[in-house]
């Protein structure tokens, strides 16, 4: 779930279908249950209320009502393909999200407000999930536990100079998107950069 404007895509390589927040749909977005529910349909597929509730530990009345909430903005929408009966089942309708930091600056403080619980929410999710890895890597074979990275670089750079450095790491990384390959298992990438006050 990117949260800078997405950089030009690789020729190559057709860009994700994403979703830029405005003010509205970021106000529709930001909460945490609904967070959870988006990117558990990006990251694990289609699924019900239901089945949705088990994976997130949530009750399914709650699941339902955040998804049509979801779905009343257009991220998620029906699986056709899947509903049968009365069985609703749901997808996520992009792959991804943009967050223009215009919002985090906007003269309304709703929407600043859910500018902050938007990129906390998405902070905390990244640390779950370097959590989950760290905890079970074991239980990978070698080869995955030795190409996985945690890594840190402190650079001195200008606002124009981090700007392309992370247009050009995010080329790279899309650079590499739709491959599924034999032995591929899906890989979740963190990019964190942000200038920091020296301490003394």
């Amino acid at each position: 779930m990117p949260t800078q404007p997405e950089p030009t895509p690789h020729p190559e390589h057709p860009a994700l279908n994403t979703r830029t927040l405005d003010a509205r749909s970021l106000r529709g977005l930001a909460h945490p249950l609904r967070i959870q529910l988006l990117a558990s349909l990006r990251h694990d597929g289609p699924a019900t209320a239901s089945q949705l509730a088990d994976r997130l530990g949530e009750s399914s009345g709650a699941t339902s009502y955040h998804l049509r909430q979801l779905a009343s903005h257009g991220f998620v929408e029906d699986d056709p393909e899947r509903g049968k009966g009365r069985e609703r089942w749901w997808k996520a309708a992009q792959e991804g999200t943009t967050f223009s930091r215009e919002l985090h600056r906007s003269p309304d403080p709703a929407v600043r407000g859910a500018a902050d619980l938007f990129l906390h929410e998405i902070a905390n999710t990244h640390t779950q999930e370097l959590g989950t890895w760290l905890a079970t890597s074991r239980e990978w074979p070698e080869e995955w536990a030795g190409s996985s990275d945690m890594s840190d670089f402190t650079l001195q750079l200008t606002p124009e100079q981090l700007k392309e450095l992370n247009e050009k790491m995010h080329a790279l990384v899309m650079s590499y998107h739709g491959l599924s390959d034999e032995g591929s298992a899906q890989v979740r990438l963190h990019t964190h950069s942000f200038p920091r006050h020296p301490t003394d």
